[in-house]
C-alpha cells in the first residue's frame, strides 16, 4: 500500500477541512538538510550557527505579525505545545509553585489543547472558568469582569486570560485591546492563542482584528498553518524577556560547559525539550527565497477566498450563513424543504460523509449554539473559485440526495 496516498492531502486546495497547512517545497527542502545535517538547536556552544538562525527568524515573525517589542520567542512543535509554554512561563511568573486557588479565564471557543495543557501543567479542571461569548463568538468582557470580581471576593486568585486571536471555529478575536486593559487592572497574565489566526495580521483585515496582540504576555503562532511551513512549526512569544529562562532554565552537572552566557541563548531554557530540532530552518528559506511580500500577499488572498466563498453560497439560495467570513473561516448550513432543526444537523453531518467518500474536497462540520453547521478554512492561496463552486454543488447534490427524515 502507497503510504502517502492512504491520507488527505492537507496540501491540496480542495482541503478545506480543520487550519490545513499548504506547506511550501522550499522548506520542504529546509527539513531535509535539516535531518541530513542532524541539526540540534538547542545550546549556543553546541550549534551557535542554528541557535543565531532562529533568533534572526523570530525577530522577522514579531515584525511581520506587529510584536514590536523586545519578546523572547522560541520554536516549538505547534500550537499545543506552544500553548502551554506560555501559559508555564506565565504561572511561574505570577503564581510561583503555588497554584492554590489560581483562576484561568477562557471561552468555549478556546481550542482544546489550553484545557489539556493546563491539566498537564497541574491545573484542576474546576480552575479554568469558561466566559460566555457574544454575538460573534468573541469573549463578552461584561461577564469576564463581572467572574473576575466574583472570584476575587470568593477568595480565589485569578491569574490569566486565555484570549483567541482567530478561533478555530469561527475565525473570532477576541477584543485584545479590552482585555490587556482589564488584564492591567487586575494584574493577570494575558495569553493570546493566535495558533493559526495570529499571521492574520499579515492582511488589512487582520491587523486591524488584532489590534492589541503585541500588548500580551505570551502569544502562540503556528507557521506550519498560515505561513505555509510542513509540519512541525508552532512559536511561542513571551513579551518580557527573561522569564521563559527563569520557567524552564536547568543547569545539571552534566551540561555545566554549556550554560547560557551574557550573549548566549540555550533554547533549550525556552521550552520544556533539550533535544530539539531546527524548525526555524524551514521558516527562514522560505522567507529567503519568496520574501515578506509573497507572504503578505498569500496570508490577503486567504482572507479574500473566505469572502469569495461567503458570497458564492449566499448567491446560491440554498445556505444559511452562520458566521460570516472572518480572517479565513466561513461557516453555513445547508438547507432544505421539510427538514426541522434535528434534522437539518443530520443533513450537514451526512454531507461530510458523502464528500469524503467521494474524493473531490474535505469539508467537516462543526457545532455554533447548539447546531452542526459546515465550515470552509481557506488559508490555501492556491484555492480557485472553479474548487470553491465544484465543492459548493457537491455539497448541494448530495444534500439533496441524502434520504433524512424529520
Amino acid at each position: 500500500m502507497d503510504v502517502f496516498e492512504s491520507m488527505g492531502q492537507i496540501a491540496h486546495p480542495r482541503f478545506l477541512a480543520f487550519v490545513p497547512g499548504p506547506s511550501n517545497p522550499v522548506a520542504a527542502l529546509a527539513d531535509i538538510m535539516t535531518s541530513g545535517y542532524n541539526t540540534a538547536a538547542s545550546l549556543w556552544r553546541e550549534t551557535p550557527g542554528p541557535a543565531e538562525l532562529e533568533l534572526t527568524t523570530l525577530e522577522w515573525v514579531k515584525e511581520m505579525i506587529g510584536l514590536q517589542n523586545h519578546a523572547d520567542g522560541a520554536f516549538t512543535s505547534g500550537g499545543s505545545v506552544a500553548n502551554m509554554v506560555g501559559l508555564a512561563v506565565g504561572r511561574d511568573a505570577k503564581l510561583g509553585n503555588d497554584m492554590t486557588g489560581a483562576v484561568i479565564y477562557c471561552t468555549d471557543q478556546t481550542h482544546s489543547c489550553v484545557a489539556r495543557g493546563l491539566r498537564i501543567l497541574g491545573f484542576a479542571p474546576e480552575q479554568l472558568h469558561p466566559i460566555p461569548v457574544d454575538d460573534e463568538h468573541s469573549m463578552d468582557l461584561v461577564a469576564l469582569s463581572a467572574a473576575i470580581h466574583a472570584d476575587k471576593a470568593a477568595g480565589l486568585k485569578p491569574f490569566c486570560i486565555v484570549a483567541n486571536a482567530g478561533t478555530t471555529n469561527t475565525g473570532s478575536v477576541d477584543d485584545l485591546n479590552a482585555i490587556a486593559d482589564l488584564a492591567g487592572e487586575h494584574d493577570l497574565w494575558v495569553h493570546v492563542d493566535g495558533a493559526y489566526g495570529g499571521a492574520g495580521a499579515l492582511a488589512e483585515e487582520g491587523k486591524r482584528l488584532l489590534a492589541g496582540m503585541e500588548r500580551a504576555d505570551s502569544v502562540v503562532i503556528d507557521p506550519h498553518k498560515w505561513l505555509f511551513q510542513p509540519y512541525e512549526a508552532g512559536i511561542c512569544f513571551v513579551r518580557e524577556p527573561g522569564l521563559m529562562g527563569h520557567a524552564f532554565a536547568s543547569n545539571p552537572e552534566y551540561l555545566q560547559d554549556v550554560a547560557e552566557g551574557e550573549d548566549e541563548v540555550n533554547f533549550s531554557e525556552r521550552g520544556i525539550q533539550l533535544s530539539r530540532g531546527l524548525r526555524a530552518f524551514k521558516l527562514w528559506l522560505s522567507l529567503k527565497v519568496f520574501g515578506a511580500k509573497a507572504f503578505h500577499a498569500a496570508v490577503e488572498r486567504g482572507v479574500k477566498i473566505a469572502r469569495d466563498a461567503e458570497a458564492m453560497l449566499r448567491a446560491n439560495g440554498r445556505f444559511e450563513i452562520v458566521t460570516p467570513a472572518k480572517l479565513a473561516v466561513v461557516t453555513f448550513r445547508l438547507t432544505r424543504d421539510g427538514l426541522d432543526e434535528n434534522a437539518t444537523d443530520r443533513l450537514q453531518r451526512a454531507v461530510v460523509d458523502e464528500l469524503l467518500d467521494d474524493g473531490f474536497a474535505f469539508v467537516t462540520s462543526t457545532e455554533l449554539n447548539g447546531r452542526t453547521c459546515l465550515r470552509f478554512c481557506t488559508i490555501n492561496p492556491r484555492i480557485t473559485d472553479a474548487d470553491l463552486a465544484g465543492t459548493i454543488e457537491r455539497i448541494v447534490r448530495f444534500g439533496d440526495a441524502a434520504e433524512i427524515n424529520s
